[in-house]
């Protein structure tokens, strides 16, 4: 612009930028190629006076404002005045920039990570497809957006998404079934592959929906498939014109970045429906789940009712038991104790049945005159009677014993601090003889001044199981063998691993999973109860407050006890 706000020269560019030849850009000043006001309500006059006026004086000017093409459209854009040094002339240099595709670059890149966003928050689907298509559309004039999604049953597309589009020509489209000749988008998800109709009056895809379309005005239509991770068709994304053309390389990038962003929003909608579908089905299965559970409680409830005067004994081990969600593990508690009880008080009551049969007879001889010879043969029946009687009871007092072990309590434990290494020395020392008649070795790696806070005669108790077990299991059939007791603490000295392991035959995987269980073992009828693990286990667990785990191979079977240095107080478990 020069003297009166005249244009006196414009390059090609300008020319390209406003839509008109350079004679028609000189016929008239700056304010033709503006709006009357800007988007900020500001009169572009009022503007272009103050910029210009600041240029003349000797400023370089840069300010944003919106442009005006020949055909309408607004051009957004960034304008540099400069004054131009010529003697007796007002002239400025203006550098026009279209900032039209960097506008759009940018909204574009906000606009995905906000779809981004609301898909990653679980916003409802339709939503996020209207935003989407919102987006696309502000990337190209005079385009028009829709997506179809695909039914469960491969055959009918539903209208979900056309914010732009007339309502009445969405709702005519609903429930469509797909086919080789359903229009564009119809037809793209039928064949799996894009569907470019430059005109819709003439392509024969469109025969049968012409008259759809014609009444909105629409003449070109592209589409493409909308595929899901599997590969599966979720539906397809169309451009809509108003007059005939082909997509050019924007077109087909737009296409590319709209299908793959609806991809992922109606991808994560079907995978949230799955989920939802897993969920209802899962409570249904922990309905039933907990009904047959609640059932069995009331039958197990019963059971104890009926036990509870023969069995007094142990309400402290079935409401441990019970407190450790382990009521499956009195079932068999309960069976197991009557079963080994029975034994030995059956064989008793046998025995003294039969003596007490005996002495009546004695006593009937004995008015009609004893021979010696019955006298002896009866003492001799007493004799045996009297030793099967006191193996019995011994072998009943001793499952007894073993069943008070099985709840153990902390209240009544001694707690002390102690050192760990000292401890299992005194411990294995009664155990030497034991072990060199069976010919193993005993090997402790236990490092010195490794101390515990806890109830030692509990640990032992657990120490003297493990070794039990050992000796009664880990090697038959083998001769000699070796157990290593090796212990460590914690880098931070809040915990210690303590490991008894050997190199006996192992346990069966099937058995592994079940020596914890009471009344569990292996030797039936040949001394074993079947409780010393499962009492070890309850010592651990409970009163020591740690955890055993066991690991078992061929080569030999290893016992893993994480203790806290610091035992928990009475009452914290």
């Amino acid at each position: 612009p020069g003297d009166n706000k005249l244009l006196i020269d414009a390059n090609h560019l300008a020319e390209e930028l406003f839509g008109m030849p350079q004679a028609e850009l000189l016929q008239g000043g700056m304010e033709p190629l503006f709006p009357r006001t800007q988007n900020d309500g500001r009169a572009s006059p009022q503007l272009l006076e103050e910029k210009i006026r600041a240029t003349l004086q000797g400023k370089i000017v840069v300010f944003r404002a919106s442009c005006c093409h020949r055909d309408g459209h607004a051009i957004a854009c960034e304008i540099r005045l400069m004054r131009l040094a010529v003697p007796g002339r007002q002239l400025v240099h203006a550098r026009v920039i279209d900032l039209t595709e960097r506008n759009l670059a940018e909204a574009m890149r906000s606009g995905q990570s906000a779809l981004l966003e609301m898909v990653a928050k679980g916003a409802p689907l339709v939503p996020t497809l209207n935003q989407l298509l919102l987006l696309i559309e502000g990337q190209s004039r005079g385009v028009y957006c829709s997506i179809m999604l695909l039914d469960d049953d491969g055959i009918h597309m539903h209208s979900a998404a056309g914010p732009s589009l007339p309502p009445e020509y969405m709702a005519l489209l609903e429930g469509v079934a797909i086919g080789p000749g359903v229009g564009s988008c119809g037809t793209a998800m039928f064949r799996r592959e894009p569907v470019v109709v430059s005109d819709i009056m003439r392509d024969p895809l469109w025969a049968p929906y012409r008259e759809l379309a014609a009444p909105f005005g629409l003449r070109a239509c592209w589409s493409r498939p909308i595929f899901g991770q599997d590969g599966a068709v979720l539906g397809s994304f169309a451009m809509y014109y108003r007059d005939v053309r082909s997509p050019d390389a924007h077109d087909l990038g737009l296409i590319d970045t709209a299908t793959d962003l609806a991809g992922i929003a109606i991808g994560r909608m079907r995978h949230e429906r799955e989920l939802q579908r897993h969920r209802a089905h899962l409570e249904e299965l922990v309905a039933e789940r907990t009904a047959a559970l609640t059932q069995a409680k009331e039958q197990s409830e019963q059971a104890n009712r009926e036990l509870a005067a023969a069995l007094e004994n142990l309400s402290i081990t079935q409401g441990e038991l019970v407190r450790r969600d382990k009521l499956a593990a009195l079932g068999a508690l309960v069976a197991g104790i009557a079963h080994e009880l029975n034994t030995p008080i059956g064989n008793g009551l046998v025995v003294a049945t039969t003596m007490a049969e005996r002495t009546r007879e004695i006593q009937a001889s004995f008015h009609d005159g004893l021979r010696r010879s019955e006298l002896e043969g009866y003492l001799a029946q007493a004799g045996e009677a009297d030793a099967i009687m006191l193996r019995n009871l011994q072998r009943a007092a001793d499952l007894v014993s073993s069943f008070k072990q099985i709840a153990v309590d902390r209240a009544s434990s001694q707690r002390r601090h102690f050192l760990l290494r000292q401890f299992i020395a005194e411990l294995m020392l009664p155990l030497s003889t034991q072990l060199k008649a069976a010919g193993l070795s005993l090997a402790q790696d236990v490092p010195e001044g490794l101390a515990m806070d806890s109830y030692p005669g509990p640990l032992g108790q657990v120490l003297s199981n493990l070794l039990e077990n050992c000796l009664r299991h880990a090697f038959e059939g083998r001769s000699g063998g070796s157990i290593s007791i090796t212990a460590r603490g914690s880098e931070d000295g809040q915990d210690v691993l303590l490991a008894i392991a050997d190199t006996g035959v192992g346990i069966p995987a099937d058995d592994l999973t079940h020596i914890y269980d009471p009344f569990f073992t292996t030797k039936l009828g040949s001394g074993g109860s079947g409780l010393g693990l499962h009492v070890a286990h309850n010592i651990v667990t409970g009163v020591l407050g740690g955890h055993i785990d066991a690991s078992s191979s061929p080569a030999g079977t290893t016992f893993t006890l994480l203790l806290p240095a610091a035992a928990p107080q009475a009452g914290a478990i």
